[in-house]
């Protein structure tokens, strides 16, 4: 019964990766490109904002692969 557990935990962990990956993705890469190519919606008087996004995303982006690697704890052998 545990390698049916240990390969649920592998595919919430890995599920758990993905977005992670997609958070820093969307949220941090996309906004810095579209304002490098001057297509960000955020008002260039105000880049403490897109920062303060960047962030966040970033952040979220972290506590998704924590938790990740955390669940990986639970692995039996």
């Amino acid at each position: 019964m545990s390698l049916i557990q240990n390969e649920r935990i592998k595919l919430t962990a890995g599920l758990l990766n993905t977005l992670a990956g997609f958070a820093l993705t969307a949220g941090t890469a996309a906004p810095l490109v579209a304002l490098s190519y001057g297509l960000s919606a955020a008002p260039a008087a105000e880049p403490l904002v897109l920062v303060e996004i960047v962030a966040t995303w970033f952040l979220v982006g972290l506590a998704f692969h924590l938790a990740a690697r955390r669940l990986l704890g639970r692995l039996k052998p």
